[in-house]
């Protein structure tokens, strides 16, 4: 693989993502992660899947002079449900996994670790998706797991801002489980996950179940939606602005078009 590369030890799988410079998802990085997701799910060894990124970022966002070359509001809509569906795999993956997120984790790169079971962060980390920035907004179903983990009035917070905020203050809103410095994010996030190794594959699998039924129909009305607004605000003008604006690294000028 370009992209990922993994180790397996003390039955954990350490899956490390290297794009330099930012980890950035690009579309064949995320093909990349779904056919690592499905080769690890059939290896017997493995029974818990930890996630970081090489470098100073976990992952600092999509690829945006990816979207450059898409031409059409349809394509887009499609690189967002491609990019759902991925990220629903890892939700319900039936092994464990813990995302171990330091420098910053934007835009796509949050939505991949909100897709995760487990955050660890540290304690100065980035999180946040900045879309509406760049006049777009997140396709991978990020608003919809953002929402259940802060609540609506901090997504709106979020989202309409488009400021991130720290590890600390992710685990106190919900959005992460522990904060560390960064010495020690790696060391604490595979002792977790060591730990959760252990437990019966079965019982593992049967709680990742449990509580994704928890999940409600209107959160994948809400991800189709989703998808269909990625698309539809790709075309506009607003988009168009946004992004150029991002590749130019000059403050985007909006005029609802």
């Amino acid at each position: 693989m370009a992209f990922l590369s993994h180790t397996i030890e003390n039955h954990v799988a350490l899956v490390t993502i290297q794009r330099a410079p930012a980890n950035a998802l690009s579309s064949s990085l995320i093909k990349e992660i779904s056919h690592l997701f499905d080769e690890l799910e059939a290896n017997k060894a493995v029974r818990c899947v930890l996630i970081h990124g090489e470098g100073r970022f976990f992952s600092a966002g999509a690829d945006i002079k990816e979207f450059t070359s898409i031409s059409s509001g349809e394509a887009f809509t499609e690189l967002s449900r491609n990019g759902q569906d991925v990220f629903e795999k890892i939700e319900r993956y039936p092994k464990p996994v813990i995302a171990a997120i330091h420098g910053a984790a934007l835009g796509g790169g949050l939505e991949l670790a909100m897709a995760c079971h487990i955050r660890l962060v540290t304690e100065n980390a980035k999180l946040g998706l900045p879309e509406l920035q760049l006049g777009l907004v997140p396709g991978f179903g990020g608003t919809q797991r953002l929402t259940r983990y802060v609540g609506g009035a901090k997504a709106f917070e979020m989202l309409f801002t488009s400021e991130p905020i720290t590890g600390i203050e992710a685990v106190r809103y919900g959005l992460a489980n522990h904060a560390y410095v960064d010495e020690e994010l790696l060391i604490k996030a595979k002792e977790l996950a060591e730990k959760v190794a252990k437990k019966s594959p079965l019982a593992l699998k049967a709680a990742i179940d449990l509580v994704n039924d928890a999940k409600p129909e209107s959160f994948y009305k809400g991800i189709e939606n989703e998808a269909k607004s990625f698309g539809t605000i790709f075309v506009s003008e607003d988009a168009k602005e946004g992004i150029s604006a991002f590749i130019e690294k000059r403050e985007a000028v909006f005029k609802g078009k």
